[in-house]
């Protein structure tokens, strides 16, 4: 260890070690060697300069030639690939776009190969980069391939080789890392301490014998080889130490770690789990109980992140805040999820659900300037008043109500009546409009674009939210400093291109959280390197994730990378290897848990955890201990669930429609919890009609057509067919702008037009006359100590003379069924709706009822205008809008009398009954529960 050696210097000068440079791999490892200096030193002491790498290199003089920006180098390259097609082939590209990721890729590729070539292809004197050298190394390491490899290089090959070419000059970062170092290098005034944990890069041996020429280096890294490790770990992991590479390094063996110090497996246990959450639960346990024993610095190695999230929401339940090192990406965060809204919903142009997830974002306000500037009162439009969450619901309501699935004519349109929640949204439209849809959208810079997003989080006052949210605040300098690294790009991207840009940026970069608790630290397997812990808990040690497998690329197979001199696939596995055995090395005491079974499958155990337990068997040693915790148990009272049977005599309602009644007949308790308590779902969202909306449509279109006939006079000789074929063709025209898929409904009712006029002018030869259609009816049903207003729209009401003078009216219920399912509705008494219309006392007003198709129709809204009441009807029919055997009809109620009279006594037993207290109980049928927005309420089935 390099406080042996620190040792041995102070013998020369006593407790000064200021004239020593140490580089250290992190600021972490820093603060250990300090800590372990003072240890071993005690007292008081001169430390030696300690620093990283990257520190060091932050506090040198920039260069003439300015580092291009990751960013700005992405979208130069980029733009380059999308111009030709021949790449959108080679690749499968369907869009422009899916080359932005592949040119993430070439430039990773291309870094790598400027770490490892760039000391070759560099001058001896000025450590400037020459180009004949590049294509020199490349043909040297082909010409060591055999000549079937070289024929077989690919075309992508080739074309990172060109790409790295290209990429290569004064403005790289990486080329201006490498001829600082090696001005430092040359520069050498101290003696120097290289602790690292794996061997150094070409770049960092470059630089070690750069400094060597000029003061003396002392390079410590982890020792592999065979006799530094303990022989127990060399048995079991053949392929762990490397005698090759470290015969080749000044590597200094640990006399703590070889095969003479006594290594016992029992430090490191097994958990073996059945689930996901057994999983969590069983390291948040084993994590507590190390906390209440004592230890005050645990790491989690999170080697499956789904199971360390988890685990980290369960330790916060218990107070225990972990400090995470292995860093979430800016994209899971709900700043980002807010700008990926707005995205969508530009992208969209406002689809309803887009649109509701952008109004719903935590970081929209609903500001005081988008008050209208109108006659109403503005005590009612008071921005202070209204509550953001409650415009929300409302607009919701309206677009749900309407099934309004996208288009801002359409949002606005349906948001007529509601003034305030209208201007929200038309500020919001004319900045989507601004901000894609422009003639400019497609001809911006990447300045240009953020410039533009920074201006509309700030008019839809967003920017001071985002700010003052840790994500959010991260996400906007994200955004300021995309438009700093690409001030310079003139090239154009459109919208796409934008979206797709800021996706993968948002990807790419870290979160990084406030860390205040220290005791618990969450870090990945390769972080762990040069530290030690009280304990460790490894999350995922099954063979799916120890050892993590790496992302694979299109480029460079195994063999062409080992030429050139890239690391390979067996190579970083081996590393992993090293850092799973150094964190055992390391630590004394380890817990590894794994999930036997995933979704009913066998989940193996890590191969390398196999092989310990392999060698412990061949060996006749105790297996690996368990590391299972006893999880306490907690006695429970059980409770059995009774049939829910609520009173609640104080919200009776004071109206009653035809549907709450059959909510009611069907059961009590969907009547309390839909009807009283107001807890009916949301309407869905469907971009196809749904038969409701084509009941709509024929009710309003047989409304225009006999409002018309009465209007003009029309006789039965008259040419009715066409005059409903044109009615409806009108109609249906106006709905097929907005919902194509309504085509077949047209003709669907096209088949029927010609059968229904024919039953129409039958009924009107046997004298019944068309009188009002769509009205609204109402009856007061009273009793003792009480009443109840029964509301319903009406259909149709028919009505004729009698011999003796009188007229009879009769009620029509239109339904899109034929005769005889209508037949059997009535037989089986499956609704009461028309025995309910049969008591209303249906409403007539002064003006004329009629409708127009290029008008809004309301079905659901009553007129508040009404000059007199009908009296109750004598008959009532069902009337058929669908075929049978090419005909169509009506379906009369027999006794219907009787049965209004039945249905008046029920409902004034049932809601009497209801407001003096009486339990109304969950005893719906199966055809009905199954179906039910509340049987989530009533938990039938779990009593």
């Amino acid at each position: 260890m390099p406080t042996d050696l620190f040792a041995e210097i102070e013998q020369e000068t006593p407790r000064d070690f200021s004239h020593l440079l140490v580089i250290v791999p992190t600021f972490e490892h820093a603060h250990l060697l300090l800590r372990a200096l003072s240890a071993e030193i005690g007292g008081h002491f001169i430390p030696p300069k300690i620093q990283t790498m990257f520190a060091w290199l932050g506090m040198q003089a920039p260069l003439d030639a300015a580092v291009s920006a990751n960013s700005e180098r992405l979208m130069s390259l980029y733009a380059q690939l999308r111009q030709h097609a021949w790449l959108k082939a080679l690749f499968g590209a369907k869009r422009n776009t899916d080359l932005l990721p592949l040119s993430q890729t070439l430039l990773s590729l291309a870094d790598e190969l400027t770490q490892v070539w760039l000391p070759h292809v560099v001058g001896d004197d000025d450590f400037q980069f020459e180009p004949n050298k590049i294509e020199a190394r490349w043909h040297q390491a082909l010409a060591q391939l055999p000549l079937p490899a070289q024929k077989m290089i690919s075309d992508e090959a080739q074309l990172v080789w060109t790409l790295w070419q290209s990429q290569l000059d004064q403005h790289d970062k990486t080329v201006q890392d490498f001829q600082q170092m090696m001005r430092l290098a040359q520069q050498a005034d101290r003696e120097l301490f290289w602790i690292a944990p794996t061997s150094p890069d070409p770049i960092e041996q470059a630089f070690l014998q750069a400094y060597e020429q000029h003061q003396t280096v002392h390079v410590f890294t982890i020792d592999w080889r065979v006799q530094a490790l303990p022989e127990a770990m060399q048995q079991t992991w053949s392929l762990l130490h490397d005698d090759k590479l470290t015969a080749q390094s000044n590597a200094v063996v640990d006399a703590h770690t070889n095969a003479a110090t006594p290594f016992d497996w029992q430090r490191l246990r097994l958990c073996e789990v059945g689930s996901l959450e057994e999983e969590a639960v069983q390291a948040a346990q084993c994590i507590i109980e190390w906390l209440q024993a004592g230890k005050q610095k645990i790491a989690v190695i999170a080697q499956d992140r789904v199971i360390s999230r988890r685990l980290r929401a369960l330790l916060e339940r218990a107070q225990v805040y972990v400090a995470d090192e292995t860093g979430w990406k800016l994209s899971t965060t709900r700043a980002a999820a807010c700008i990926n809204a707005w995205f969508e919903l530009v992208a969209t142009r406002a689809d309803t659900i887009a649109l509701l997830d952008f109004l719903k974002s935590p970081f929209l306000s609903y500001p005081a300037t988008v008050l209208p500037q109108t006659d109403v009162d503005t005590n009612s439009l008071d921005a202070n008043s209204i509550d953001k969450s409650d415009v929300v619901m409302e607009i919701e309501l309206s677009l749900r109500r309407n099934n309004v699935v996208g288009g801002w004519d359409a949002v606005l349109s349906v948001l007529e009546r509601q003034e305030h929640a209208r201007v929200w949204i038309a500020q919001i439209a004319r900045l989507a409009h601004s901000y894609v849809s422009s003639a400019s959208a497609a001809r911006r810079s990447i300045q240009d674009w953020t410039q533009l997003t920074l201006q509309m989080l700030t008019e839809l006052d967003m920017l001071s939210s985002l700010q003052a949210d840790l994500a959010g605040a991260q996400l906007v300098q994200m955004l300021q400093a995309l438009g700093s690294d690409c001030h310079s790009m003139e090239t154009h991207f459109n919208f796409s291109e934008w979206r797709a840009l800021i996706n993968l940026q948002m990807e790419s970069t870290p979160f990084k959280q406030a860390q205040t608790d220290q005791r618990v630290l969450m870090l990945p397997l390769n972080g762990a390197r040069l530290r030690s812990f009280d304990a460790v808990y490894l999350i995922g040690g099954d063979a799916k994730h120890l050892p993590s497998k790496p992302q694979e690329t299109l480029f460079f197979t195994n063999a062409v990378r080992r030429e050139c001199g890239l690391i390979t696939r067996e190579e970083r596995q081996q590393q992993q290897l090293r850092d799973f055995a150094e964190l055992i090395l390391s630590n004394q005491e380890i817990v590894v848990s794994w999930q036997s079974q995933v979704n009913g499958e066998l989940n193996a155990l890590s191969p390398w955890l196999e092989q310990v337990k392999l060698y412990l068997a061949r060996q006749s040693l105790a297996p690996l201990g368990d590391g299972k915790c006893s999880l306490s148990t907690a006695q429970l009272s059980a409770e059995p669930i009774l049939q829910p049977k609520p009173s609640a005599a104080e919200i009776m309602p004071t109206s009653l429609s035809a549907s709450g009644l059959s909510s009611l007949m069907a059961c009590p308790y969907q009547f309390f919890a839909g009807r009283m308590l107001k807890l009916s779902a949301l309407d869905e969202l469907s971009d196809m009609p749904e038969k409701r909306d084509y009941g709509d449509w024929l009710h309003a279109i047989l409304k225009n057509y006999h409002d018309q006939i009465v209007r003009d006079g029309l006789s039965l000789q008259d040419d009715r067919v066409s005059l409903l074929q044109t009615i409806s063709a009108t109609w249906f025209a106006r709905v097929l702008k907005h919902s194509p898929a309504a085509l077949g409904y047209s003709m669907r009712w096209q088949k029927v037009i010609p059968a229904y006029v024919e039953w129409a002018n039958q009924r009107e030869a046997d004298g019944w006359q068309f009188a009002f259609g769509e009205v609204w009816g109402e009856a007061r049903l009273a009793w003792e100590d009480g009443a109840i207003m029964l509301r319903g729209r009406i259909d149709r009401i028919d009505q004729r003379h009698l011999e003796n003078g009188e007229i009879e009216q009769a009620v029509l219920d239109y339904k899109t069924k034929n005769k005889t399912s209508l037949r059997a509705r009535l037989k089986n008494f499956e609704d009461h709706q028309l025995a309910f219309y049969g008591l209303l006392q249906a409403k007539i007003e002064h003006k004329d009822l009629q409708v127009s198709p290029s008008a809004d129709f309301d079905l659901n809204t009553p007129s508040d205008s009404a000059i007199h009441y009908l009296e109750p009807v004598d008959t009532a029919n069902y009337v058929a809008l669908e075929i049978e055997r090419e005909k169509t009809g009506d379906v009369e109620a027999e006794n219907y009398s009787t049965w209004k009279r039945e249905l008046e006594v029920a409902i004034r037993k049932n809601m009497q009954a209801i407001q003096q207290g009486a339990g109304m109980p969950a005893q719906g049928v199966e055809s009905v529960c199954q179906y039910c927005d509340v049987r989530g309420l009533c938990r039938k089935g779990a009593w």
